[in-house]
């Protein structure tokens, strides 16, 4: 650059070019800072953070009912009976406080600890955010017996507040719309606020909460009296609990209420779930850190004690203690110092000691006072801490096979040559015939092809020394690069895209659920992180003449055949992906510029988690119940 043009360029960046958005224009530009994304993610939070708010009026003793209402005309409705929004004048600014937290940025009754000693949300964003991020908001509130309302279209107020008159009850009532200018997708899935609500319903014990679609005709109302208990127990049916009883406590320092639920299964895996004033911290935090640390040392004092370990016998693992244990932490706290913009990881240093002293006290107490369900446990325990040790050493003799090294690849791999992680794909694809067209079809540069053959372990029944041994799992771990469980290193995986790729049939489905199953359990983060997919074949080939389509679903069918007619029409079902050729392959299902892949995601890990255990676990009459249950939502039936 010359020193004239660089001159130019200085004296075009002055105090003009300094942009300031005023009100919640910051909001509509940024929305990705408030809410995390624009997708469907982000979505949902519209609908948290106004229940969040109703949530914090329970928690202050002034909300007993929750309403969450999807309509037709694809907006939503929170209301609860609460004590109202304040609508009397500000002092400082003139208006009805009301407008001032629809319309504010930090608006709100939390920064202190008068009016809220716990709450959630954004700490006086939420509201305000909400109405930025909609085409249109309606708030109607019952405040000192008196009914008011106001509309806000994108953040702005169309009118003044309006005072409608005096009003029994009390309790505030918001209807909003999303900007579809501003998300990807507007249509709210009702199951995933069916996940939330009901978790929060057991997180706040007595409250009621409300859920209906007037799209569907759907109505739940979610209402638990035994609280964590009740959490406790539904994560584990599909399960087999090794006492009937669910251990329960709570306790109360310096301001900072714990409760605990936990209930050890016969189950390998761990199921610890925390929550700080009910917002799932899922990357734990300092309450976790107490409650382990006092679980793994009471049950091995408790096990010195009953003679279970003996003299000169290593001490139980944290991770012995907590095989199979299905445990809700939940923390009310005054002031929650949360790590990162997401809140899923508490920070207050105090609290490690808070929560470690008071589970150490009372596990210890009810362990002494009931030693047969302390005998079971300590048991449990250490077959654990055997079975440990059999996986060390299956983990060492694999590891000395080479297999979960990177640099030793299955031979049935056929790689890519790109050594990029972040642009390669893997195809793990149903059978050695599709596996073959997949191999010839690919663009060899970046899509690496592992066909099995068969179907994988169940690794929800088993430990991870079966698991190690299994050939197929081999096969994966080695491919993958990034090693299983404890040893499991994201940075080290040599496809940033792994794609599962099965038939469309009661089989494919099969298989698809073992292989989510198996990324879960073992190798979370790829889930988490967003490297796994699902393939969509397509379910017909549709030919008139020359021309051919493909249509992936069954309203893709008919759409096509009403534009096209029937008359000399060829349809082709495809029952499996060895029924196209490589060619064919390549362009309905392995094309970037032309396929749909389906991202795995865990919104929820305690719903993920209980999903799994429920397919894939040994009890029949829960899967059977929830197919059940679930047999309308079936949209594609291969029999």
């Amino acid at each position: 650059m010359t020193e004239k043009k660089a001159s130019e360029s200085q004296q075009d960046y002055g105090a003009a070019s300094i942009q300031v958005l005023e009100g919640l224009a910051a909001v509509r530009k940024r929305p990705g800072m408030y809410i995390g994304s624009t997708d469907q993610r982000g979505l949902h939070h519209l609908v948290y953070e106004l229940v969040d708010n109703s949530v914090d009026e329970a928690l202050a003793g002034r909300c007993s009912a929750i309403e969450v209402t999807l309509h037709k005309d694809g907006s939503v409705t929170v209301s609860d009976d609460g004590q109202g929004i304040p609508t009397d004048i500000h002092p400082k600014y003139g208006k009805p406080a009301l407008e001032i937290v629809l319309t504010q940025l930090h608006a709100g009754g939390k920064f202190d600890r008068g009016a809220y000693k716990v709450s959630g949300g954004l700490h006086g964003v939420g509201l305000s955010v909400v109405a930025a991020l909609s085409e249109w908001l309606e708030t109607t509130v019952v405040y000192r017996g008196e009914k008011a309302f106001v509309r806000l279209e994108r953040g702005v107020p169309v009118a003044p507040m309006q005072r409608l008159g005096p009003a029994p009850g009390h309790g505030t009532s918001q209807r909003f719309k999303p900007d579809a200018t501003i998300f990807t997708d507007t249509v709210f899935n009702g199951e995933t606020l069916v996940t939330r609500l009901r978790e929060l319903a057991f997180l706040n014990s007595g409250l009621k909460i409300t859920f209906t679609d007037e799209t569907s005709d759907r109505r739940e109302v979610f209402q638990y009296e035994g609280g964590l208990a009740e959490f406790v127990k539904w994560i584990n049916k599909g399960r087999s609990p090794l006492h009937p009883d669910i251990i329960t406590f709570s306790g109360e320092d310096q301001g900072q209420m714990v409760d605990v639920a936990m209930q050890w299964t016969d189950g390998y895996t761990e199921n610890v779930f925390s929550f700080a004033n009910d917002i799932n911290t899922a990357e734990g935090g300092t309450h976790m850190v107490g409650f382990k640390g006092a679980v793994t040392r009471v049950v091995n004092r408790y096990a010195r004690e009953s003679k279970a370990l003996k003299s000169g016998e290593d001490d139980l693992s944290g991770e012995d203690t907590r095989e199979g244990l299905t445990a809700i932490v939940s923390l009310k706290i005054p002031e929650p110092q949360f790590e990162g913009q997401t809140k899923t990881k508490l920070g207050n240093a105090e609290t490690r000691g808070i929560v470690d002293s008071i589970v150490a006290g009372k596990l210890a107490t009810y362990l002494e006072e009931h030693p047969r369900v302390g005998a079971i446990i300590v048991e449990k325990c250490l077959q654990a801490q055997r079975a440990r040790e059999a996986a060390r050493k299956a983990r060492e003799l694999t590891r000395r096979k080479g297999l979960l090294e990177s640099s030793t690849l299955p031979g049935k791999l056929a790689d890519c040559a790109s050594r990029d992680p972040t642009t390669s794909e893997l195809y793990i694809v149903e059978g050695d015939s599709a596996g073959g067209s997949a191999k010839q079809g690919r663009n060899r540069e970046f899509q690496a092809i592992l066909p099995l053959r068969g179907k994988i372990l169940n690794v929800e029944k088993s430990r991870l020394d079966k698991i190690l041994k299994n050939q197929l799992i081999q096969d994966m771990i080695a491919a993958i690069g990034a090693g299983v469980e404890e040893e499991f290193d994201l940075s080290k995986a040599r496809y940033h895209k792994i794609i599962i790729m099965t038939d469309a049939d009661v089989d494919g489905a099969h298989i698809r659920t073992l292989l989510l199953t198996f990324f879960y359990r073992t190798m979370r983060p790829l889930i988490e992180s967003g490297y796994v997919y699902i393939a969509q074949p397509p379910l017909y080939k549709i030919k008139k003449g020359k021309t051919e389509r493909y249509a992936y679903t069954e309203k893709d069918k008919d759409a096509i055949l009403a534009e096209i007619g029937s008359q000399g029409v060829g349809l082709q079902r495809y029952k499996g992906l060895g029924e196209m050729n490589p060619t064919q392959l390549w362009e309905t299902t392995m094309n970037p510029a032309t396929r749909t892949l389906a991202k795995v995601t865990v919104e929820d890990a305690v719903e993920a988690d209980r999903l799994f255990t429920l397919l894939m676990g040994d009890a029949v009459e829960p899967r059977r119940d929830y197919i059940m249950e679930h047999a309308r939502d079936v949209r594609v039936l291969d029999v």
